[in-house]
């Protein structure tokens, strides 16, 4: 072969050879540049699924916060009532008091004739009447005769010594005390042994 056509095979080999390399250099650009895009969308995917898992649990919790809330919310309220309708008839029994205390001491009156029995015995039904009412309503005398003294159920406004007795042993009831269930409405006045 002549000088002339060696040197123009050696060109057109190095035109493939450039137009090679520039072809794989834009096939490198041209994929490169995809293949960080493709992890990048992945990682965004995965960042935005934790994130919303997150906010998920967070909202649950504060669900559950919420609702458990709502309960303690409900319990409270049911126990309120409770203790609103087993204590209702308070003020009205402890407005009452008095006058069982009156119809008492008109009971404790003595008279022979034949209308002061008839009285006495009418009075005496309406107050047992009146006591069996107030009964079903919770209403309870506190026993405090021969009784040890309990401060929380008696007020000592009186002491004496009495040896054939032991020392705080309640003598003498001097006013009736009354409980509404397991709450004191008047404690009981007694005289009290030193």
């Amino acid at each position: 072969m002549s000088e002339k056509h060696e040197e123009q095979a050696f060109e057109k080999t190095d035109q493939t050879d450039e137009s090679t390399e520039a072809v794989e250099q834009d096939i490198t650009e041209t994929v490169a540049p995809e293949a960080p895009v493709e992890a990048t969308e992945e990682d965004e995917t995965t960042d935005a699924l934790t994130e919303t898992k997150k906010s998920l649990e967070a909202a649950e919790e504060k669900y559950l916060r919420l609702y458990a809330e709502f309960e303690n919310y409900k319990k409270r309220t049911r126990a309120e009532l409770d203790t609103e309708r087993t204590y209702r008839a308070q003020s009205v029994l402890r407005d009452i008091l008095p006058a069982i205390d009156n119809i008492e001491r008109a009971l404790a009156q003595k008279g022979e004739s034949e209308e002061f029995k008839s009285l006495h015995k009418g009075v005496e039904m309406v107050y047992e009447s009146l006591l069996s009412s107030l009964k079903d309503n919770g209403l309870e005398v506190i026993e405090a005769l021969y009784q040890p003294f309990d401060p929380n159920l008696h007020q000592a406004v009186m002491q004496e010594h009495d040896e054939s007795k032991d020392s705080g042993i309640v003598l003498d009831e001097l006013q009736k005390g009354y409980k509404l269930k397991e709450r004191v409405l008047r404690p009981s006045m007694v005289k009290v042994n030193e």
